[in-house]
């Protein structure tokens, strides 16, 4: 089969991570870089594909397949609507915009000219979760009751040398904790309530640091979830579940999700459940549920091929994308009051 041709508009560290996969994948082709950055040039030319400053350029030409969009989160909407305008599939990293009303257009562009939307929130490709969800589809919690997901990690004062990381809309709220969000979501269903406080005592920046948000969820259960970016702990996606060999691996859960029959830790899939009814006097067993490893970028690229050759729907679709900008919003606003 030929390869289909993708296009990767911005060059930094996930595009690049992004362009490292398809260059992996037999099936696929990076055709060309979308970036201002004259390194971005040398990069890809390096890669042996054709550089453009401008998303307008690569448009003026013949039409990639599809395309990758890894620029700042101010830029996502409008590159996305003009790849949606000339009818190419997109992918775009998370979040999917930088405000929810910017996210309500793009996904009714998309839907209207019939063009694949796909957001980044890669951790939904990781058979870790697939096992997590056929287990709870499968009914082997029972009905769901309560959730707890942590996202504690350090950030370096490093890190916030970049002017626009200490502003607010930089905060892990929306850089990190949406990730966590949409998995609850996909996991656990739709979220219906919303209450938060957040924190900037540390730092004392403009943006918040520590968060800690009550949720309730449509089937009744109700959900705990605290992200904070100055917290030294193993507690989060990122050192839990061995995706990204930049960060230690800890072997930790930092989600729990319990139900009337079975409670399930993650990203370690040990399920915990008493020894014949539920009844805690009885004896609790641990089960070690199974999935491969699997690097979930390069499943998900392999995902969007599948979409864009009508293989397969988006399993995170544009409205995916929207639904986790708007539980975001809902914190902050919550926090705010």
């Amino acid at each position: 089969m030929p390869q289909l041709r993708l296009a990767l508009v911005g060059a930094g560290l996930i595009g690049r991570r992004h362009a490292a996969h398809i260059r992996a994948d037999p099936g696929l082709a990076l055709s060309a870089v979308v970036d201002p950055a004259v390194e971005a040039r040398a990069w890809a030319e390096g890669l042996g594909a054709a550089w453009h400053p401008v998303l307008e350029t690569l448009l003026s030409g013949p039409a990639p397949d599809g395309a990758i969009i890894a620029t700042p989160n101010a830029l996502h909407v409008p590159q996305a609507l003009a790849l949606v305008a000339a009818g190419i599939p997109v992918l775009v990293e998370k979040p999917i915009a930088d405000s929810v009303a910017a996210a309500e257009r793009l996904v009714a562009a998309a839907a209207a000219r019939g063009v694949p939307l796909l957001v980044g929130h890669h951790r939904r490709h990781n058979p870790i979760i697939a096992a997590a969800k056929q287990a709870i589809d499968q009914g082997r919690l029972g009905r769901l009751t309560a959730v707890h997901a942590a996202c504690w990690l350090a950030k370096p004062p490093s890190y916030f040398d970049t002017p626009w990381r200490r502003a607010p809309g930089a905060g892990p709220v929306l850089i990190n904790l949406i990730h966590d969000i949409d998995l609850l979501r996909h996991l656990c269903g739709d979220i219906t309530d919303v209450q938060a406080m957040d924190s900037r005592a540390i730092r004392n920046h403009p943006v918040e640091e520590t968060a800690a948000a009550l949720l309730r969820f449509a089937n009744g259960a109700l959900g705990t979830l605290t992200v904070s970016d100055t917290t030294a702990a193993p507690w989060s996606w990122e050192f839990t579940s061995g995706e990204n060999p930049a960060y230690t691996r800890t072997r930790e859960s930092c989600y729990l999700i319990g139900g009337t029959e079975a409670s399930l830790g993650l990203p370690d899939l040990r399920l915990w459940r008493h020894e014949g009814t539920p009844d805690w006097w009885r004896p609790l067993l641990a089960e070690a549920l199974t999935a491969p490893e699997a690097d979930p970028l390069a499943r998900q690229l392999r995902h969007f091929a599948d979409v864009i050759a009508g293989r397969a729907a988006p399993l995170v679709s544009g409205q995916d994308g929207l639904e986790a900008l708007r539980i975001v919003a809902r914190i902050h606003q919550a926090a705010a009051a």
